[in-house]
């Protein structure tokens, strides 16, 4: 039995609640973030049964209209050229008065996530009816990256005592195949974007959602998909820098106002560089990412994150290159944490007071959560060198893992030492634990795990 042996038999065993369960909330911009991405299937049936094919999906939108402009689609073999809208609901077409907007006559695609009786036509004003497709509530959880709950009780559950009975030899190779599903699923997430796109702007991405951290993940990887690395090639370095503040909303003409007097200059000229660009980059406020600054330290702030995406767009020809290498990509690691720039190695922000030491744009920990999320499983092939990857101290979802899956820290120090053991206790936590609604009393999990032998 293989650990995909394991998720087929378990597999929607578990009833569903229907009677306590409500829809569940999903954040449009971050549907069209993934939908921009590639993490969607690229062919679809419309609401007649056309076969629609995804060739590209367009460029974000700046401005009033469609959510992406330029996307390229077949139907039924025939290409299409032109914007495509996403909606949570296909009634919103109607709602938000597309129906009778002019910026919408061209559109070539509607995307919507439900389509609930009644059902409305997809419109233009000059009453050409446009090809709509649905993205099942599976398809999206997919796609996201999002079980079905968000965590399980922070209990010790059944599995305790078969893992606990089951040799010391079969709970590593259940977790090493766990560790290399995990893999599998982030390499893959990876190449959608790289196909979809390139290799390039994949890795952009993926270093810039890696920065974001935990709450800014999404506008982080929002911003990196509105600046492609290479549009942001052809500007000057000090241009680029400008760009990424400005269209991240971070840049006013009166910033320099509150800033100390050390920094007013460079702040000026940062906004003067951003006003020659600002029609070709900015977002109108309603699209723009809400970054969040809640309870952030000075080192985790967006706009620290921000500066080291941006210096990192300085050797980025050469980070590509490094990136594509065999682990342990020990050059590739040495680039990113020497990144340094004159402002920033001591400015925490755009206004703060200047740092009497340097400070490091990329920090250890970040760094090496970039490695084991995203270069790592693009060699997952090459497991000795990912196997080899030391662990950082349990984070708090990992606690969670082992107190549900083995009752204690304690019991499962031996499998903490290194990298790929974390990764491979969340991977089991989100497949069985956060796919099980009824709190472990129904979850076909343990028992299936008393007939667990690996295969070699």
């Amino acid at each position: 039995m293989t650990y995909q042996d394991l998720l087929l038999s378990t597999a929607g065993q578990t009833p569903v609640l229907s009677a306590n369960t409500t829809p569940p909330l999903f954040d449009e911009i971050e549907i069209q973030s993934r939908w921009f991405a590639g993490h969607f299937s690229r062919e679809h049936l419309s609401q007649h049964g056309q076969k629609v094919t995804i060739i590209s999906p367009g460029e974000w939108n700046r401005g009033a209209g469609p959510d992406f402009l330029n996307a390229t689609i077949e139907i039924d073999g025939q290409t299409h050229h032109g914007p495509i809208e996403l909606d949570l609901d296909s009634r919103n077409w109607d709602i938000h008065g597309h129906s009778q907007s002019e910026h919408f006559n061209d559109v070539i695609l509607h995307i919507v996530l439900s389509d609930q009786p009644p059902t409305y036509f997809t419109r233009t004003s000059n009453n050409r009816e446009i090809p709509r497709i649905i993205l099942s509530e599976s398809e999206v959880n997919s796609a996201l990256g999002r079980p079905r709950l968000t965590q399980a009780l922070a209990r010790p559950g059944l599995c305790l005592r078969p893992l606990a009975e089951m040799p010391e030899a079969h709970v590593t190779a259940l977790l090493k195949e766990s560790a290399l599903h995990r893999a599998q699923l982030k390499a893959t997430r990876f190449e959608q974007t790289a196909n979809l796109h390139t290799f390039s702007q994949a890795l952009w991405e993926s270093l810039a959602d890696a920065l974001g951290f935990s709450a800014n993940r999404l506008p982080m990887r929002l911003l990196a998909q509105r600046l492609p690395i290479q549009k942001l090639l052809t500007h000057t370095p000090e241009d680029r820098q400008a760009i990424i503040f400005g269209t991240a909303g971070f840049l006013a003409p009166d910033l320099h106002e509150a800033a100390p007097p050390e920094s007013r200059e460079w702040l000026e000229d940062l906004w003067t560089r951003w006003w020659k660009h600002r029609l070709d980059y900015e977002f109108p406020a309603e699209r723009s990412p809400a970054w969040s600054t809640r309870a952030t330290r000075p080192g985790n702030h967006p706009q620290r994150r921000l500066a080291a995406l941006s210096t990192a767009a300085e050797q980025w020809h050469s980070l590509s290159s490094l990136a594509r290498q065999d682990p342990p990509f020990s050059k590739f690691s040495k680039s990113l944490s020497n990144l340094s720039d004159p402002f920033w190695d001591h400015h925490h922000t755009l206004q703060s007071k200047r740092t009497g030491k340097p400070i490091k744009l990329l920090g250890k920990s970040r760094l090496e959560e970039f490695l084991i999320n995203t270069l790592y499983p693009l060699r997952s092939d090459d497991w000795p060198s990912f196997a080899a990857v030391r662990a950082a101290a349990p984070n708090q979802k990992v606690k969670r893992c082992c107190e549900r899956l083995f009752g204690s820290l304690e019991k499962v120090k031996p499998h903490l030492k290194f990298a790929w053991q974390h990764q491979a206790l969340l991977q089991v936590y989100q497949d069985f634990c956060l796919e099980d609604l009824s709190d472990c009393n129904d979850c076909p999990f343990p028992n299936q795990l008393t007939q667990y032998k690996p295969t070699s």
